[in-house]
C-alpha cells in the first residue's frame, strides 16, 4: 500500500467541525478522510451497471463463438468441449 501525504488548508469553522467529527467518532484524521474518499467513490460508483464498474465487456469474449451459442444446448455442448480441451 503507497501512502501519500495530504495537506489541507482549513479555515476555522471547518477546523472546529473535524474536531467534532472526530471527537464523536473516536477516529483520526487519516482514518476519517480515508472513510468519506471511500463513501464518495461509492456513491459516484451507485449510477453505473455492474458492467461498467467492473472495468466494461471484455472485448474479445464471443468474437469467434458460433451464433447459435445462445441457445442452452449449444452452450452446454460448448462449456463441454471446452472443460474437456483444458483438462482432458
Amino acid at each position: 500500500m503507497t501512502k501519500t501525504m495530504l495537506s489541507v488548508r482549513l479555515d476555522a469553522e471547518t477546523e472546529r467541525q473535524l474536531a467534532d467529527i472526530l471527537a464523536q467518532e473516536q477516529t483520526d484524521k487519516s482514518e476519517l478522510i480515508r472513510r468519506l474518499i471511500a463513501e464518495r467513490w461509492l456513491t459516484l460508483q451507485a449510477g453505473k451497471t455492474l458492467v461498467e464498474r467492473r472495468g466494461g465487456h471484455p472485448q474479445h469474449l464471443l468474437q469467434d463463438a458460433p451464433k447459435d451459442l445462445s441457445e442452452r444446448s449449444h452452450r452446454k455442448r460448448a462449456i463441454a468441449e471446452y472443460l474437456h480441451k483444458r483438462h482432458p
